[in-house]
């Protein structure tokens, strides 16, 4: 069987927090591919709104990338995706190609690009926002209920 698939907009997740990340935006995404890592292996934290297959392990995880990002080399656990243009149009010919509809894989995009939810979620994927992801101070990652539209 194939795993469920969860794509991350790495640009949004990233810009989700301001830690400083302006400053080198490929190590920011480093951080962020590295954080990913086990959620292939452990499944999503369990949080409101998300489906529960999203905590049910193997996962795909997909981290894409773009910009300064570009290049960065995937893990065990993560692909990188690097999108020659932008990353949104990455991610929906991802969606389109690794779990179309017809297919039955299911597909979580992680991002709050509201444009891009559009176009995913027409595509049949589920959407969840950066938290999902990303720590919280005081938390942790997918504490925040943020999977909704």
């Amino acid at each position: 069987m194939t795993p469920a698939l969860v794509v991350v907009d790495a640009a949004n997740v990233v810009g989700s927090v301001p830690d400083g990340w302006w400053r080198d935006r490929r190590a920011a995404a480093e951080r962020l591919r590295d954080a990913l890592a086990g959620y292939g292996e452990d499944g999503l934290p369990e949080a409101a709104g998300l489906p529960p297959w999203t905590a049910e392990p193997p996962l795909e995880v997909v981290l894409v990338v773009e910009g300064a990002a570009r290049g960065l080399p995937s893990v065990p656990g993560v692909r990188v995706e690097s999108a020659p243009g932008s990353g949104d149009d990455r991610i929906v010919d991802l969606v389109a190609e690794e779990a179309p509809v017809a297919s039955g894989r299911p597909c979580l995009v992680v991002t709050a690009d509201r444009e891009l939810r559009r176009r995913v979620t027409a595509l049949g994927a589920v959407c969840a926002g950066p938290r999902t992801v990303r720590p919280v101070a005081g938390g942790g990652a997918g504490r925040g209920g943020d999977a909704g539209p």
